[in-house]
Protein backbone atom coordinates (compact mmCIF):
# COMPACT_ATOMS: atom_id res chain seq x y z
CA UNK A 1 0.00 0.00 0.00
CA UNK A 2 2.76 2.56 0.74
CA UNK A 3 4.11 2.38 -2.85
CA UNK A 4 0.93 2.75 -4.26
CA UNK A 5 1.38 7.01 -3.76
CA UNK A 6 4.92 6.59 -4.99
CA UNK A 7 4.11 5.09 -8.63
CA UNK A 8 1.17 7.96 -8.77
CA UNK A 9 3.36 10.48 -8.26
CA UNK A 10 5.99 9.26 -10.86
CA UNK A 11 3.26 8.80 -13.49
CA UNK A 12 1.58 12.34 -12.45
CA UNK A 13 5.62 13.64 -12.98
CA UNK A 14 6.16 11.88 -16.26
CA UNK A 15 2.67 13.10 -17.52
CA UNK A 16 3.16 16.92 -15.78
CA UNK A 17 4.52 18.36 -19.20
CA UNK A 18 1.80 16.85 -21.14
CA UNK A 19 -0.82 18.45 -18.46
CA UNK A 20 0.30 21.43 -18.89
CA UNK A 21 0.17 21.57 -22.66
CA UNK A 22 -3.35 20.30 -22.54
CA UNK A 23 -4.59 23.14 -20.54
CA UNK A 24 -2.16 25.86 -21.83
CA UNK A 25 -2.76 25.45 -24.97
CA UNK A 26 -2.22 28.95 -26.63
CA UNK A 27 -4.57 30.43 -28.59
CA UNK A 28 -4.61 30.21 -32.67
CA UNK A 29 -5.86 33.20 -34.96
CA UNK A 30 -7.24 32.89 -38.61
CA UNK A 31 -6.89 36.70 -39.23
CA UNK A 32 -3.65 38.06 -39.87
CA UNK A 33 -4.83 41.56 -39.60
CA UNK A 34 -6.11 42.97 -35.88
CA UNK A 35 -9.52 44.43 -36.57
CA UNK A 36 -11.57 45.69 -33.83
CA UNK A 37 -15.65 45.39 -33.73
CA UNK A 38 -15.69 48.36 -36.29
CA UNK A 39 -13.57 47.28 -38.74
CA UNK A 40 -15.48 44.05 -39.05
CA UNK A 41 -18.64 45.44 -39.36
CA UNK A 42 -17.24 47.48 -42.01
CA UNK A 43 -15.91 44.28 -43.47
CA UNK A 44 -18.82 42.18 -43.12
CA UNK A 45 -21.51 44.92 -44.68
CA UNK A 46 -18.75 45.74 -47.83
CA UNK A 47 -18.67 42.22 -48.80
CA UNK A 48 -22.46 41.97 -48.64
CA UNK A 49 -22.66 44.49 -50.80
CA UNK A 50 -20.09 43.62 -53.51
CA UNK A 51 -21.28 41.17 -55.85
CA UNK A 52 -17.64 41.51 -56.73
CA UNK A 53 -15.99 40.25 -53.89
CA UNK A 54 -18.55 37.41 -52.97
CA UNK A 55 -17.73 36.27 -56.44
CA UNK A 56 -13.72 35.64 -55.90
CA UNK A 57 -14.65 34.75 -52.23
CA UNK A 58 -16.77 31.64 -54.54
CA UNK A 59 -14.00 31.35 -57.04
CA UNK A 60 -11.10 30.96 -54.77
CA UNK A 61 -12.73 28.77 -51.98
CA UNK A 62 -13.26 26.08 -54.76
CA UNK A 63 -9.64 25.68 -55.64
CA UNK A 64 -8.34 26.71 -52.18
CA UNK A 65 -8.35 26.76 -48.34
CA UNK A 66 -9.46 29.61 -46.22
CA UNK A 67 -9.29 32.45 -48.76
CA UNK A 68 -12.43 34.39 -47.23
CA UNK A 69 -10.07 35.11 -44.81
CA UNK A 70 -7.18 36.14 -46.91
CA UNK A 71 -9.75 38.26 -48.46
CA UNK A 72 -11.01 39.62 -45.26
CA UNK A 73 -7.04 40.52 -44.15
CA UNK A 74 -6.31 42.05 -47.48
CA UNK A 75 -9.29 44.27 -47.09
CA UNK A 76 -8.62 45.29 -43.58
CA UNK A 77 -4.69 46.26 -44.35
CA UNK A 78 -6.09 48.54 -47.33
CA UNK A 79 -9.15 49.77 -45.46
CA UNK A 80 -6.86 50.64 -41.85
CA UNK A 81 -5.03 53.48 -41.41
CA UNK A 82 -2.02 51.85 -39.83
CA UNK A 83 -2.73 48.20 -39.64
CA UNK A 84 -1.23 45.93 -37.17
CA UNK A 85 -0.38 42.65 -38.04
CA UNK A 86 -0.08 39.15 -35.55
CA UNK A 87 2.67 37.62 -35.00
CA UNK A 88 3.69 34.59 -36.77
CA UNK A 89 3.66 32.00 -33.76
CA UNK A 90 0.17 33.52 -32.76
CA UNK A 91 -1.60 32.39 -36.29
CA UNK A 92 -3.29 29.04 -36.96
CA UNK A 93 -0.49 26.95 -38.69
CA UNK A 94 -3.10 26.60 -41.04
CA UNK A 95 -3.16 30.30 -42.00
CA UNK A 96 0.76 31.21 -42.26
CA UNK A 97 0.63 31.31 -46.10
CA UNK A 98 -2.18 34.04 -45.51
CA UNK A 99 -0.17 35.61 -43.15
CA UNK A 100 2.50 35.69 -45.31
CA UNK A 101 0.67 37.00 -48.11
CA UNK A 102 -0.79 39.89 -45.79
CA UNK A 103 2.80 40.48 -44.28
CA UNK A 104 4.24 40.95 -47.82
CA UNK A 105 1.56 43.29 -48.61
CA UNK A 106 1.66 45.54 -45.21
CA UNK A 107 5.62 45.82 -45.94
CA UNK A 108 5.54 47.01 -49.58
CA UNK A 109 6.06 50.59 -50.41
CA UNK A 110 3.22 50.03 -53.38
CA UNK A 111 1.40 49.44 -50.41
CA UNK A 112 1.92 52.31 -48.48
CA UNK A 113 0.71 54.64 -51.98
CA UNK A 114 -2.36 52.29 -52.06
CA UNK A 115 -3.60 52.92 -48.41
CA UNK A 116 -3.33 56.45 -49.50
CA UNK A 117 -6.12 55.93 -51.78
CA UNK A 118 -8.12 52.91 -49.97
CA UNK A 119 -7.91 54.00 -45.80
CA UNK A 120 -11.40 54.67 -44.33
CA UNK A 121 -12.41 54.18 -47.59
CA UNK A 122 -14.45 51.15 -48.08
CA UNK A 123 -15.04 50.63 -51.28
CA UNK A 124 -11.70 51.80 -52.28
CA UNK A 125 -10.51 48.97 -49.49
CA UNK A 126 -12.58 46.66 -51.81
CA UNK A 127 -11.71 47.85 -55.12
CA UNK A 128 -7.95 47.48 -53.97
CA UNK A 129 -8.79 43.54 -53.64
CA UNK A 130 -10.60 43.13 -56.69
CA UNK A 131 -7.93 44.48 -58.43
CA UNK A 132 -5.21 42.52 -56.67
CA UNK A 133 -7.67 39.28 -57.47
CA UNK A 134 -5.35 37.83 -60.50
CA UNK A 135 -2.08 38.38 -58.23
CA UNK A 136 -3.77 36.47 -55.55
CA UNK A 137 -4.43 33.60 -57.46
CA UNK A 138 -0.93 33.14 -58.96
CA UNK A 139 0.28 33.48 -55.14
CA UNK A 140 -2.41 30.68 -54.02
CA UNK A 141 -1.08 28.81 -57.06
CA UNK A 142 2.33 28.93 -56.08
CA UNK A 143 1.71 27.93 -52.77
CA UNK A 144 0.09 25.23 -52.90
CA UNK A 145 3.34 23.08 -51.47
CA UNK A 146 3.80 25.50 -48.35
CA UNK A 147 0.04 25.38 -48.11
CA UNK A 148 0.03 21.43 -48.17
CA UNK A 149 3.02 21.23 -45.58
CA UNK A 150 0.80 23.83 -43.16
CA UNK A 151 -2.23 21.07 -43.41
CA UNK A 152 0.35 18.79 -42.61
CA UNK A 153 1.60 21.25 -39.38
CA UNK A 154 -1.81 22.14 -38.16
CA UNK A 155 -3.09 18.17 -38.30
CA UNK A 156 0.37 16.93 -36.65
CA UNK A 157 -0.58 20.23 -33.90
CA UNK A 158 -4.06 18.61 -33.39
CA UNK A 159 -3.07 14.96 -33.00
CA UNK A 160 -0.19 16.29 -30.11
CA UNK A 161 -2.83 18.04 -28.65
CA UNK A 162 -4.77 15.21 -28.44
CA UNK A 163 -2.35 12.83 -27.54
CA UNK A 164 -1.64 15.45 -24.70
CA UNK A 165 -5.41 15.67 -23.77
CA UNK A 166 -5.37 11.55 -23.48
CA UNK A 167 -2.42 11.41 -20.61
CA UNK A 168 -4.09 13.53 -19.12
CA UNK A 169 -7.38 11.45 -19.08
CA UNK A 170 -5.28 8.31 -18.80
CA UNK A 171 -3.86 9.35 -15.71
CA UNK A 172 -7.60 10.39 -14.47
CA UNK A 173 -8.83 6.80 -14.58
CA UNK A 174 -5.23 5.24 -13.49
CA UNK A 175 -6.00 6.85 -9.96
CA UNK A 176 -8.35 4.05 -7.89
CA UNK A 177 -10.28 6.12 -4.88
CA UNK A 178 -8.59 4.77 -2.55
CA UNK A 179 -5.36 6.19 -4.25
CA UNK A 180 -3.63 2.97 -5.43
CA UNK A 181 -2.71 3.09 -9.43
CA UNK A 182 -3.52 -0.91 -11.06
CA UNK A 183 -0.51 -2.01 -12.99
CA UNK A 184 -2.53 -1.90 -16.33
CA UNK A 185 -3.96 1.41 -15.70
CA UNK A 186 0.32 2.46 -14.72
CA UNK A 187 0.55 1.14 -18.25
CA UNK A 188 -1.81 2.71 -20.21
CA UNK A 189 -0.35 6.62 -18.68
CA UNK A 190 2.86 5.40 -19.70
CA UNK A 191 1.27 4.47 -23.47
CA UNK A 192 -0.52 7.66 -23.54
CA UNK A 193 3.07 9.50 -22.49
CA UNK A 194 4.91 7.65 -25.07
CA UNK A 195 2.10 8.36 -27.77
CA UNK A 196 2.37 12.11 -26.89
CA UNK A 197 6.13 12.15 -27.17
CA UNK A 198 5.78 10.74 -30.52
CA UNK A 199 2.99 12.84 -31.86
CA UNK A 200 5.41 16.01 -30.25
CA UNK A 201 7.91 14.68 -32.44
CA UNK A 202 6.14 14.43 -35.47
CA UNK A 203 4.53 17.89 -34.65
CA UNK A 204 8.00 19.59 -34.46
CA UNK A 205 9.26 18.34 -37.44
CA UNK A 206 5.49 18.89 -39.90
CA UNK A 207 6.36 22.39 -38.38
CA UNK A 208 10.03 22.79 -39.62
CA UNK A 209 9.08 21.19 -42.85
CA UNK A 210 6.42 23.72 -42.89
CA UNK A 211 8.33 26.66 -41.65
CA UNK A 212 10.54 25.78 -44.75
CA UNK A 213 8.20 25.20 -47.36
CA UNK A 214 6.78 28.90 -46.32
CA UNK A 215 10.37 30.27 -46.56
CA UNK A 216 10.88 29.04 -49.92
CA UNK A 217 8.03 30.42 -51.48
CA UNK A 218 8.30 33.96 -49.57
CA UNK A 219 10.49 35.34 -51.75
CA UNK A 220 7.84 34.39 -54.82
CA UNK A 221 5.13 35.51 -52.65
CA UNK A 222 7.18 38.75 -51.73
CA UNK A 223 7.63 39.80 -55.58
CA UNK A 224 3.70 39.09 -56.46
CA UNK A 225 2.53 41.16 -53.54
CA UNK A 226 4.53 44.08 -54.46
CA UNK A 227 2.79 43.55 -58.41
CA UNK A 228 -0.37 42.99 -56.88
CA UNK A 229 -0.54 46.00 -54.77
CA UNK A 230 1.43 48.37 -57.50
CA UNK A 231 -1.15 47.19 -60.29
CA UNK A 232 -3.91 48.13 -57.08
CA UNK A 233 -2.66 51.51 -56.42
CA UNK A 234 -2.43 52.00 -60.66
CA UNK A 235 -6.34 51.13 -60.23
CA UNK A 236 -7.47 52.95 -57.67
CA UNK A 237 -5.59 56.31 -58.68
CA UNK A 238 -6.96 55.73 -62.15
CA UNK A 239 -10.63 55.84 -61.00
CA UNK A 240 -9.63 58.11 -58.29
CA UNK A 241 -8.90 60.78 -61.21
CA UNK A 242 -11.35 59.80 -63.56
CA UNK A 243 -13.79 60.55 -60.42
CA UNK A 244 -12.31 64.18 -60.31
CA UNK A 245 -12.37 64.40 -63.88
CA UNK A 246 -16.54 63.97 -64.35
CA UNK A 247 -16.57 66.36 -61.00
CA UNK A 248 -17.43 63.80 -58.69
CA UNK A 249 -15.91 64.86 -55.29
CA UNK A 250 -14.74 62.46 -52.14
CA UNK A 251 -17.63 63.54 -50.00
CA UNK A 252 -20.43 63.25 -52.84
CA UNK A 253 -18.11 59.62 -53.33
CA UNK A 254 -18.58 58.90 -49.54
CA UNK A 255 -22.37 59.48 -49.45
CA UNK A 256 -22.80 57.14 -52.23
CA UNK A 257 -23.87 53.57 -51.44
CA UNK A 258 -21.85 50.67 -52.59
CA UNK A 259 -24.21 49.76 -55.44
CA UNK A 260 -24.51 52.83 -56.88
CA UNK A 261 -20.46 54.02 -56.56
CA UNK A 262 -19.92 50.78 -58.27
CA UNK A 263 -22.22 51.09 -61.61
CA UNK A 264 -21.20 54.85 -61.83
CA UNK A 265 -17.59 53.66 -61.98
CA UNK A 266 -17.56 50.77 -64.84
CA UNK A 267 -20.16 53.53 -66.60
CA UNK A 268 -17.21 56.00 -66.50
CA UNK A 269 -14.66 53.44 -67.48
CA UNK A 270 -16.42 51.69 -70.19
CA UNK A 271 -18.58 54.51 -71.74
CA UNK A 272 -17.12 55.86 -74.88
CA UNK A 273 -15.98 58.98 -73.41
CA UNK A 274 -14.13 57.64 -70.96
CA UNK A 275 -11.02 58.32 -72.94
CA UNK A 276 -12.10 61.84 -72.86
CA UNK A 277 -11.82 62.08 -68.87
CA UNK A 278 -8.28 63.61 -69.21
CA UNK A 279 -9.51 66.84 -71.45
CA UNK A 280 -12.10 67.00 -69.75
CA UNK A 281 -9.98 67.56 -66.29
CA UNK A 282 -7.29 69.91 -68.13
CA UNK A 283 -10.44 71.53 -69.37
CA UNK A 284 -11.87 71.66 -65.60
CA UNK A 285 -8.53 72.84 -64.45
CA UNK A 286 -7.56 75.48 -66.89
CA UNK A 287 -11.26 76.89 -66.28
CA UNK A 288 -10.61 77.23 -62.13
CA UNK A 289 -7.47 78.47 -63.36
CA UNK A 290 -9.75 81.26 -64.85
CA UNK A 291 -11.85 81.54 -62.24
CA UNK A 292 -8.93 82.05 -59.53
CA UNK A 293 -7.24 85.03 -61.84
CA UNK A 294 -10.59 86.62 -62.36
CA UNK A 295 -11.21 89.44 -59.68
CA UNK A 296 -15.01 89.89 -59.45
CA UNK A 297 -15.67 93.71 -60.18
CA UNK A 298 -11.84 94.52 -60.61
CA UNK A 299 -10.79 97.87 -62.53
CA UNK A 300 -8.52 96.32 -65.59
CA UNK A 301 -5.78 98.27 -67.18
CA UNK A 302 -5.12 101.35 -66.05
CA UNK A 303 -5.40 104.11 -68.76
CA UNK A 304 -6.29 107.16 -66.64
CA UNK A 305 -7.81 109.55 -63.83
CA UNK A 306 -11.49 110.59 -63.78
CA UNK A 307 -13.70 111.94 -61.01
CA UNK A 308 -15.98 109.76 -59.19
CA UNK A 309 -16.87 108.19 -55.66
CA UNK A 310 -15.83 104.40 -56.37
CA UNK A 311 -13.57 104.29 -53.29
CA UNK A 312 -11.56 100.97 -54.38
CA UNK A 313 -9.94 103.13 -56.88
CA UNK A 314 -9.44 106.51 -54.82
CA UNK A 315 -5.46 107.73 -55.76
CA UNK A 316 -3.12 107.81 -52.94
CA UNK A 317 -2.98 111.18 -52.51
CA UNK A 318 -6.52 111.77 -51.94
CA UNK A 319 -6.54 109.24 -49.11
CA UNK A 320 -3.92 111.29 -47.34
CA UNK A 321 -6.51 113.86 -47.23
CA UNK A 322 -7.77 111.25 -44.45
CA UNK A 323 -4.75 111.65 -42.16
CA UNK A 324 -5.35 115.54 -42.09
CA UNK A 325 -8.07 116.26 -39.21
CA UNK A 326 -9.06 119.65 -41.21
CA UNK A 327 -8.88 117.85 -44.86
CA UNK A 328 -11.55 114.39 -43.72
CA UNK A 329 -14.28 117.51 -43.93
CA UNK A 330 -12.93 118.24 -47.86
CA UNK A 331 -12.30 114.39 -48.21
CA UNK A 332 -16.65 113.71 -47.53
CA UNK A 333 -18.08 116.64 -49.63
CA UNK A 334 -16.07 115.80 -52.70
CA UNK A 335 -16.78 111.98 -52.03
CA UNK A 336 -20.99 113.38 -51.80
CA UNK A 337 -20.30 115.21 -54.99
CA UNK A 338 -18.55 112.49 -56.37
CA UNK A 339 -15.24 114.42 -57.66
CA UNK A 340 -12.75 112.47 -55.76
CA UNK A 341 -9.75 111.48 -58.29
CA UNK A 342 -9.83 107.94 -58.96
CA UNK A 343 -7.75 105.79 -61.55
CA UNK A 344 -9.64 104.80 -64.78
CA UNK A 345 -9.29 101.77 -66.34
CA UNK A 346 -10.45 99.62 -69.11
CA UNK A 347 -12.04 96.30 -67.81
CA UNK A 348 -13.11 93.22 -69.20
CA UNK A 349 -16.78 92.56 -70.17
CA UNK A 350 -19.03 92.50 -67.27
CA UNK A 351 -20.14 89.18 -66.42
CA UNK A 352 -23.82 87.91 -67.08
CA UNK A 353 -25.96 87.23 -64.54
CA UNK A 354 -28.49 85.21 -66.77
CA UNK A 355 -28.24 81.46 -67.07
CA UNK A 356 -25.27 80.12 -69.48
CA UNK A 357 -26.95 78.18 -72.42
CA UNK A 358 -24.21 75.60 -74.11
CA UNK A 359 -25.43 75.24 -77.53
CA UNK A 360 -23.35 72.05 -78.63
CA UNK A 361 -23.00 70.63 -82.30
CA UNK A 362 -23.84 67.02 -82.22
CA UNK A 363 -23.83 66.54 -86.29
CA UNK A 364 -22.46 63.87 -87.61
CA UNK A 365 -19.63 65.61 -88.48
CA UNK A 366 -18.18 66.53 -85.03
CA UNK A 367 -17.64 62.60 -84.24
CA UNK A 368 -14.51 63.12 -86.85
CA UNK A 369 -10.89 62.92 -84.77
CA UNK A 370 -8.17 65.67 -85.20
CA UNK A 371 -5.01 65.87 -84.16
CA UNK A 372 -4.03 63.12 -81.05
CA UNK A 373 -7.62 61.35 -81.49
CA UNK A 374 -9.59 63.86 -80.05
CA UNK A 375 -13.14 64.31 -81.76
CA UNK A 376 -14.85 67.29 -82.38
CA UNK A 377 -17.22 65.96 -79.59
CA UNK A 378 -15.04 65.41 -77.17
CA UNK A 379 -13.82 68.94 -77.09
CA UNK A 380 -17.16 70.34 -77.49
CA UNK A 381 -18.37 68.44 -74.44
CA UNK A 382 -15.53 69.09 -72.23
CA UNK A 383 -15.55 72.79 -72.80
CA UNK A 384 -19.29 72.51 -71.94
CA UNK A 385 -18.58 70.61 -68.65
CA UNK A 386 -16.18 73.23 -67.76
CA UNK A 387 -18.86 75.76 -68.42
CA UNK A 388 -21.30 73.83 -66.06
CA UNK A 389 -18.87 74.30 -63.53
CA UNK A 390 -18.53 78.26 -64.46
CA UNK A 391 -22.45 78.33 -63.69
CA UNK A 392 -22.22 76.40 -60.74
CA UNK A 393 -19.36 78.61 -59.20
CA UNK A 394 -21.08 81.65 -60.03
CA UNK A 395 -24.90 80.47 -58.76
CA UNK A 396 -26.40 80.72 -62.14
CA UNK A 397 -28.42 78.49 -64.18
CA UNK A 398 -26.72 76.20 -66.99
CA UNK A 399 -28.30 74.29 -69.59
CA UNK A 400 -27.03 71.91 -72.48
CA UNK A 401 -29.10 72.28 -75.78
CA UNK A 402 -26.99 69.55 -78.04
CA UNK A 403 -28.24 69.76 -81.69
CA UNK A 404 -27.85 68.75 -85.25
CA UNK A 405 -30.63 69.18 -87.84
CA UNK A 406 -33.35 70.77 -87.19
CA UNK A 407 -35.58 68.53 -85.98
CA UNK A 408 -33.31 66.85 -83.53
CA UNK A 409 -32.48 68.86 -80.75
CA UNK A 410 -32.36 67.76 -76.91
CA UNK A 411 -32.20 69.86 -73.96
CA UNK A 412 -30.34 69.43 -70.37
CA UNK A 413 -31.60 71.63 -67.98
CA UNK A 414 -29.04 72.13 -64.41
CA UNK A 415 -30.79 74.47 -61.67
CA UNK A 416 -28.22 76.64 -59.78
CA UNK A 417 -29.90 75.50 -56.78
CA UNK A 418 -29.72 71.64 -56.35
CA UNK A 419 -26.99 69.37 -56.97
CA UNK A 420 -26.17 68.80 -61.06
CA UNK A 421 -26.48 65.05 -60.13
CA UNK A 422 -23.37 63.12 -62.11
CA UNK A 423 -26.01 60.91 -63.77
CA UNK A 424 -27.44 63.77 -65.17
CA UNK A 425 -24.15 65.22 -66.25
CA UNK A 426 -23.56 62.01 -67.93
CA UNK A 427 -26.58 61.72 -70.10
CA UNK A 428 -25.77 65.29 -71.55
CA UNK A 429 -22.19 64.24 -72.24
CA UNK A 430 -22.53 60.79 -73.87
CA UNK A 431 -26.15 61.71 -76.06
CA UNK A 432 -25.03 62.25 -79.68
CA UNK A 433 -28.04 62.80 -82.14
CA UNK A 434 -26.22 62.97 -85.50
CA UNK A 435 -27.55 63.78 -88.93
CA UNK A 436 -26.89 67.31 -90.26
CA UNK A 437 -27.05 71.14 -89.14
CA UNK A 438 -29.17 73.73 -87.76
CA UNK A 439 -28.23 76.91 -85.92
CA UNK A 440 -31.86 78.44 -86.19
CA UNK A 441 -33.46 75.56 -83.84
CA UNK A 442 -31.46 75.56 -80.79
CA UNK A 443 -30.69 79.16 -80.82
CA UNK A 444 -34.30 80.40 -80.82
CA UNK A 445 -35.03 77.19 -78.25
CA UNK A 446 -31.97 79.33 -75.79
CA UNK A 447 -33.09 82.63 -76.91
CA UNK A 448 -37.13 81.05 -75.05
CA UNK A 449 -35.02 79.66 -72.16
CA UNK A 450 -33.95 83.06 -71.41
CA UNK A 451 -36.71 84.85 -71.87
CA UNK A 452 -38.77 82.46 -69.97
CA UNK A 453 -36.13 83.15 -67.45
CA UNK A 454 -36.61 86.75 -67.51
CA UNK A 455 -40.44 86.75 -66.99
CA UNK A 456 -39.83 84.24 -64.09
CA UNK A 457 -36.72 86.48 -62.05
CA UNK A 458 -36.52 89.41 -63.88
CA UNK A 459 -32.90 88.19 -64.71
CA UNK A 460 -31.08 89.36 -68.10
CA UNK A 461 -27.65 88.75 -69.44
CA UNK A 462 -27.46 85.74 -69.68
CA UNK A 463 -24.65 83.54 -72.11
CA UNK A 464 -25.22 81.84 -74.90
CA UNK A 465 -22.11 79.66 -76.47
CA UNK A 466 -22.62 78.22 -79.91
CA UNK A 467 -19.70 75.30 -80.24
CA UNK A 468 -20.58 74.04 -83.90
CA UNK A 469 -17.69 72.55 -86.71
CA UNK A 470 -20.15 73.69 -89.87
CA UNK A 471 -21.52 76.52 -91.25
CA UNK A 472 -25.39 76.80 -92.51
CA UNK A 473 -27.48 79.70 -93.15
CA UNK A 474 -30.31 81.20 -90.69
CA UNK A 475 -33.69 82.86 -92.53
CA UNK A 476 -33.85 86.65 -92.64
CA UNK A 477 -36.94 87.47 -90.73
CA UNK A 478 -35.41 85.10 -88.29
CA UNK A 479 -32.53 86.66 -87.44
CA UNK A 480 -34.44 90.38 -87.47
CA UNK A 481 -36.17 88.45 -84.32
CA UNK A 482 -33.07 86.98 -83.15
CA UNK A 483 -31.64 90.32 -82.31
CA UNK A 484 -34.65 91.98 -81.27
CA UNK A 485 -34.84 89.27 -78.43
CA UNK A 486 -30.78 90.11 -77.81
CA UNK A 487 -31.75 93.68 -77.50
CA UNK A 488 -34.87 92.86 -75.35
CA UNK A 489 -32.85 90.78 -72.88
CA UNK A 490 -29.81 91.67 -73.01
CA UNK A 491 -27.75 88.20 -73.54
CA UNK A 492 -24.51 87.51 -75.25
CA UNK A 493 -23.72 84.94 -77.99
CA UNK A 494 -20.35 83.77 -77.99
CA UNK A 495 -19.37 81.36 -80.74
CA UNK A 496 -16.41 78.91 -81.25
CA UNK A 497 -15.68 77.55 -84.55
CA UNK A 498 -14.30 73.59 -84.37
CA UNK A 499 -11.88 72.87 -86.96
CA UNK A 500 -13.80 74.93 -89.57
CA UNK A 501 -11.97 77.87 -90.70
CA UNK A 502 -14.81 79.21 -93.00
CA UNK A 503 -16.97 79.44 -90.03
CA UNK A 504 -14.97 81.54 -88.25
CA UNK A 505 -14.59 84.13 -91.00
CA UNK A 506 -15.57 87.47 -90.51
CA UNK A 507 -18.43 87.57 -92.89
CA UNK A 508 -19.92 84.03 -92.08
CA UNK A 509 -23.38 83.50 -90.40
CA UNK A 510 -21.56 82.23 -86.86
CA UNK A 511 -19.72 85.44 -87.18
CA UNK A 512 -23.11 87.74 -87.70
CA UNK A 513 -24.72 85.83 -84.97
CA UNK A 514 -21.50 86.25 -82.13
CA UNK A 515 -20.82 88.34 -80.63
CA UNK A 516 -17.35 87.46 -79.61
CA UNK A 517 -16.19 84.40 -81.92
CA UNK A 518 -12.73 82.08 -82.05
CA UNK A 519 -11.41 79.39 -84.13
CA UNK A 520 -10.32 76.17 -82.63
CA UNK A 521 -7.55 74.23 -84.91
CA UNK A 522 -6.09 72.36 -81.83
CA UNK A 523 -8.45 69.73 -80.33
CA UNK A 524 -5.71 68.88 -77.40
CA UNK A 525 -5.72 72.95 -76.67
CA UNK A 526 -7.88 73.98 -73.53
CA UNK A 527 -6.48 76.76 -73.73
CA UNK A 528 -7.74 78.36 -76.77
CA UNK A 529 -11.19 78.90 -75.00
CA UNK A 530 -9.66 80.40 -71.89
CA UNK A 531 -11.36 83.88 -72.66
CA UNK A 532 -14.54 82.14 -72.65
CA UNK A 533 -14.34 81.46 -68.94
CA UNK A 534 -12.47 85.11 -67.85
CA UNK A 535 -15.89 87.12 -69.35
CA UNK A 536 -18.70 84.34 -69.17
Amino acid sequence: MGKAPGKLNELASLAGKWLGLSAAAPERHTAAVVADRFEQIAWRDTYEQSAGLRELAKELNERYDYTTDLLTDAFLAAYKVSPRLRERAEMAPSRLVNHQVITSLVESMEFTELRRETAGDPYAAAMAVLAQAAALRRILERSGDAQEQAERAKKAQQDAEGAATAVGEALQRAADEDGTVPAPAADAVQQAIETAEAAEAVARQAAQEAAQALAAAAPGIRAAARNAAAKAAEATREEAALMRAWGVDSGELERMPFDQRARLAERLRTSRLAEWAELIGRFRQMASGERARKVENAAGELVGVTLGNDLSRVIPCELANLGLPELRAVFAARYAAGELMLYDSQGEQTTGQGAIIACVDTSHSMYEAGPGGVTREAWAKACALALLDQARHAKRDFVGILFSAADKIQVFRFPAGPPAGIARVLDFAETFLGGGTSYQRPLTAAGELLEEEFNDAARTRGDIVLITDDECGVTEEWMRGWNDAKHLLGFRVFGVAIGAPRAAEADSVLDALCDNLRSIEDLTDVHAAADLFRVI
